[in-house]
């Protein structure tokens, strides 16, 4: 009499089916955008639980008017590049999961018959190197995903510098503008003075064109600011996430306190541990480290084990016991990837040593250049008070019909180019001050 080799095959088999579908998952599209996907005003809400910013604290946002510190806050939560970077870390964490999952056990089944009988066989089998490797795989995809939340900081960080660097060239144009266009109503006045002069004979037709020139050339210069206006205006409304048309009413200081020579010093010593961008290629190269230990362990023997059921189809003999599978290291030895991790790794380190000394000349750079800045503005700061006083008496004299009109806009004129130029240099400082805390690793620092 026949005996049968497993009696409930099918309904093994049906409850494995089952049990690995069950765990399957499924498939669904997600199609791309068709339209643009811009804010029409800026959010003035932003949840304190989803954002951080190293130095930025709570910070109160008035509807009457957008800060520096608020600008950079709405900027950071609501930029369209910061909010894809940000899906990374979930790309990460599920690198994560995956270095710690085990392979499946591999299951296999056959059957055979013969004149008497019939039989087959199971086996179970379970790959054994993927547990010893296990605990490297899992710290370099930890690492992985240090590095790759230290990006997005890093990313924040910039995107932060670029919104505070368009907030203080918004209001310096805004400022240029007004400087500007009291110089041209200044040519503009003489040179019809002049044009009606010359009509009456009093003055030369050589005059009056050099008047035109000028007036030309501030009509040029007042363009070309518009059109610096309209471009730092639409920058800044990318940024934010808002449509181009959106209008921003920008209020406040934009002046940040300048480094003693003693805390650039102390922060120039500190760089590596500061500075997000380094970090996160430190994290970068602690991962690969754990690339290589784990290339390390896997130049030892494969080892794959299990059980194994058999029943002979002639004999009608059943057998069951272990079954071991073994690579002999013997031509391969993984030796290529070690290879490849070890090169890959001192790749990574020439990078950040590289990184971490043009961090440091970079940083020495614009701290030398922001003294040389304060101190030209210091310079000049010293005159605008006297051209000022100058000014006001050349006011009052033409008035008294003391001093002629070509004299008296050259005086307005010389006041009104100091003042263009110290708005110029003060917008120069100002960028290189907030570059230099972000070169530095510094935390955040409201004006």
């Amino acid at each position: 009499m026949k005996r049968s080799f497993c009696p409930h095959w099918r309904e093994l088999a049906a409850c494995l089916l089952g049990l690995m579908l069950s765990g399957c998952a499924s498939y669904r599209p997600h199609p791309l955008p068709t339209a643009p996907n811009l804010a029409s005003a800026p959010e003035l809400t932003v949840p304190s639980r989803q954002f951080f910013l190293p130095g930025l604290p709570p910070h109160p946002i008035s509807p009457s008017g957008l800060d520096e510190t608020t600008v950079v806050m709405l900027a950071v939560f609501n930029n369209p590049d910061l909010k894809a970077a940000r899906l990374q870390a979930g790309v990460a964490s599920a690198q994560l999961l995956e270095a710690g999952l085990l392979p499946d056990p591999q299951f296999g089944a056959g059957y055979a018959t013969s004149a008497l009988n019939y039989g087959g066989a199971i086996s179970l089998t379970q790959d054994i190197q993927a547990m010893i490797t296990r605990g490297a795989a899992k710290a370099a995809a930890r690492a992985a995903q240090k590095q790759v939340n230290l990006n997005i900081l890093w990313q924040e960080i910039q995107v932060a510098e670029r919104a505070r660097e368009l907030f203080i060239q918004v209001r310096s144009n805004k400022q240029l503008q007004d400087v500007v266009q009291a110089n041209q109503v200044l040519l503009l006045d003489r040179y019809r003075r002049d044009q009606a002069a010359m009509e009456r004979g009093d003055e030369t037709a050589g005059i009056t064109s050099a008047d035109l020139i000028l007036v030309t050339d501030a009509d040029a210069t007042l363009r070309q600011l518009q059109t610096e206006v309209n471009l730092t205006e639409h920058q800044l409304n990318e940024l934010l996430g808002l449509q181009p048309d959106v209008q921003l009413h920008l209020v406040g200081p934009t002046h940040l306190p300048p480094l003693t020579k003693g805390q650039f010093d102390e922060a120039l010593a500190a760089l590596s541990h500061k500075r997000t961008d380094l970090l996160a290629l430190a994290a970068g190269y602690h991962s690969q480290e754990e690339n290589l230990r784990k290339a390390i362990l896997a130049q030892f023997p494969s080892l794959t084990a299990g059980v194994n059921l058999e029943r002979d189809p002639i004999e009608g003999v059943n057998a069951f016991g272990p079954e071991v599978t073994l690579t002999l290291p013997i031509f391969n030895r993984n030796r290529g990837q070690i290879a490849i991790q070890q090169a890959t790794r001192e790749a990574l380190r020439e990078t950040y040593q590289a990184q971490l000394d043009a961090a440091a000349s970079q940083a020495d750079q614009v701290w030398k250049a922001t003294r040389i800045m304060a101190a030209q503005l210091q310079d000049l700061d010293a005159q605008l008070p006297v051209l000022a006083k100058t000014a006001a008496a050349a006011e009052r004299s033409y008035r008294q019909n003391n001093l002629n009109a070509g004299l008296y806009v050259s005086v307005q004129s010389d006041l009104l180019s100091k003042q263009a130029e110290a708005i110029h240099l003060r917008t120069s400082l100002d960028n290189a001050q907030s570059a230099l805390r972000t070169l530095l690793g510094l935390p955040f620092a409201a004006p």
